[in-house]
């Protein structure tokens, strides 16, 4: 069975094993961008959402959800997460997000970076359906992944 298999030998899916691979530094960098009205970022700007501050309340979900990410993916290995920056800034468009994670593991952190991106927009536009209907949350990617011998 290759490295890459993600079948047991009856054809159930398995996590990948990474047992046999060496400790090194990684990170990896997401981005995404909500399409919003004007008059919605104008709230957001001037923190008059109902629900709150919508940009902090948005950081810190997408913190969360990138320390929860195995228990969303299935298959997904649970990482000791070092650090994990997520920062949100109003465009002309809407709010572009970003967010960085770090660990020192046996495989990488682009599912982490991608989830919390992915949530801190889902929050943002939880927070904004009230006053926009017209939201549309895109452009979500990896932007970049390394891996550094230890």
């Amino acid at each position: 069975m290759s490295e890459l298999t993600h079948t047991d030998p009856r054809g159930q899916a398995v996590m990948v094993d990474v047992s046999h691979k060496p400790l090194q530094l990684r990170k990896a960098t997401a981005t995404g961008h909500i399409s919003l009205q004007p008059s919605t970022l104008a709230l957001i700007c001037e923190n008059l959402v109902k629900k709150g501050d919508v940009l902090t309340v948005a950081q810190i979900a997408g913190i969360q959800a990138a320390k929860q990410t195995s228990a969303l993916i299935p298959l997904c290995h649970p990482l000791q997460i070092s650090k994990v920056d997520v920062t949100l800034t109003p465009d002309d468009a809407g709010v572009n997000c970003s967010a960085t994670v770090i660990c020192t593991g046996q495989t990488g952190v682009e599912m982490e970076a991608l989830t919390a991106v992915s949530v801190a927009l889902l929050t943002v536009y939880d927070m904004c359906k009230a006053v926009d209907k017209q939201m549309i949350i895109g452009e979500i990617s990896l932007q970049e992944k390394t891996k550094t011998d230890l």
